[in-house]
Order: structure tokens, then C-alpha cells, then sequence
């Protein structure tokens, strides 16, 4: 099962609890015989969706539940006790937070993501580079500054010299990114994942002050329900397999990153 955060409905402590509950020993036998719990970042979601259904295949006794939101959320939820089994988040700041707190194990770098601007497919605010929200008739979009993606913005905009602030800070890149998609600002700045997501409905273009690219991490976490099937889905995200699927959606290598056969 996967369950995705909209802006306009947050998370409620109930609607955490229902989403990371155990799952019992199902009556029949084909049922899985326990779940994992893979809390996300937004940006992270499609490669996750493939790899639920390779884990799942390789471990038909285990149901894995995908939840997505801002890393900022999701370490939130884990300290404040949600029975999550593994972390991802989209930089290691958010992570840390987790791990100082004694919930996390030591992480592990798995890819790297960078910024880019994005614009709607027919970009009607006619914008050719980050230089061009400086326009006062031009609506952009960011992420809130919790976020990592909204905390690598701010670095952004200050290295190109953008004082114009945005018309929106939305919670996670994915809400970030559909302000874009369905036109409701001119431009936003998204991960490069993000944007090759979206396909066709929005245009990207690269930025030359992007070189602070934000590293993913992922951890186990140690309080976790069962950290044995935690700690083969990190196998399996730090594999050969995990590793292209992470290139297929646009990530980029995790610098010196250990990789896992086959």
C-alpha cells in the first residue's frame, strides 16, 4: 500500500497511526506474514514504487507500505514514535535529526539529487534562466524552508542573485512541482527527478549556481518493528538493480557510495 500526503489534508495523528500499523498474521496462507513500514521523501516516490514490487517479488511474506511526504515531516513522525521500519529523507540535515535522537542507524548515501527550474510545458511567463524570477510579473513557486528542497532553494536563489521572493512555499517538491504542472504560477524550483517525473508537462531548465546538490539518505530505524526486512530494503536501494532504477529516474551516482550485488 501507498499513501501520499496532499497539502490540503495533513497527516493526522490518527491517519499516521492507521497508515504505519502493524499488519497481524494474515488467516490465509498466501498472506504476507508481516509488514514494512518505508517512510519517503516526495521525491523519492517513483523510485520507491518500483522497489516495493522487486522486494515484494523477492519477499512474498513481507507487505511493504510506502508512505511520502517532506522529509521534515517524516523525521518529525519518527521521533515522535511512529513504528516506521525505514527513512529516507532528501538530505542529510533531516536525517541527522533523527539519528541524534538515537532512533536511526548510521546512514547510508545513496544518491544525489540537484535543483533545476521548471517551467509549464508552454511556458507563458517566457523565462530562460533563474535570473527571470526576478521579474515582478513573474509567480514562482519553492518549497517551504523546513524542507530540503526548500532549504536548497534559499541557497540557490541567494548564489544567482534572486531577491524577488515567491508567490508560494509549498510543503514537499511534489506539491511544489504540481503548482507548476497545473499552471498556477510560471515557474518553481523542483529536484531534476522531479522534473523528469512530469514528462512532458513541464519544461526544465538547468541552473549554473546548482552545485549544491542535496544528498539522500536513507537509515534503518532502530526502534523499528522488524529491522532484518529494514535492513534488506537498504540492501536492496544501495544494489546494482536499486542503482539503476535510481538513474532511470533521473538521480544522480552517490559519490564513493558502497554497492550491493547482484
Amino acid at each position: 500500500m501507498t499513501v501520499r500526503s496532499v497539502a490540503a489534508v495533513p497527516l493526522t495523528a490518527g491517519l499516521v497511526a492507521t497508515v504505519l500499523g502493524l499488519a497481524g498474521c494474515g488467516a490465509g496462507g498466501d498472506e504476507p506474514a508481516s509488514t514494512l513500514t518505508v517512510l519517503a521523501a516526495s521525491s523519492l516516490t517513483d523510485v520507491f514504487d518500483d522497489l516495493e514490487g522487486t522486494y515484494e517479488a523477492q519477499h512474498p511474506d513481507v507487505d511493504v507500505q510506502l508512505s511520502f511526504d517532506s522529509s521534515s515531516t517524516l523525521a518529525e513522525q519518527v521521533v515522535q514514535g511512529a513504528p516506521a521500519g525505514v527513512l529516507a529523507t532528501a538530505d542529510r540535515a533531516t536525517m541527522r535529526t533523527v539519528v541524534e535522537e538515537g532512533l536511526g542507524a548510521e546512514p547510508v548515501v545513496f544518491a544525489r539529487n540537484e535543483l533545476v527550474l521548471v517551467t509549464p510545458a508552454d511556458n507563458p511567463g517566457n523565462i530562460e534562466g533563474i535570473t527571470d524570477l526576478d521579474d515582478s510579473d513573474v509567480a514562482y513557486a519553492v518549497c517551504v524552508p523546513e524542507a530540503p528542497c526548500g532549504a536548497a532553494s534559499a541557497t540557490l536563489l541567494a548564489r544567482s542573485g534572486v531577491t524577488a521572493p515567491p508567490v508560494t512555499e509549498e510543503d514537499s517538491v511534489r506539491d511544489t512541482l504540481g503548482k507548476v504542472v497545473e499552471g498556477e504560477v510560471d515557474a518553481g524550483l523542483v529536484f531534476a527527478s522531479d522534473a523528469q517525473a512530469a514528462g512532458g508537462r513541464v519544461r526544465a531548465i538547468p541552473v549554473p549556481a546548482a552545485d549544491n546538490v542535496r544528498t539522500p539518505d536513507v537509515a534503518v530505524v532502530l526502534d523499528g518493528p522488524d529491522t532484518d526486512a529494514a535492513q534488506v530494503w537498504v540492501d536492496l536501494l544501495i544494489s546494482r538493480a536499486g542503482r539503476r532504477v535510481l538513474l532511470d529516474h533521473g538521480f544522480l551516482p552517490a559519490p564513493a557510495a558502497a554497492e550491493k550485488s547482484p
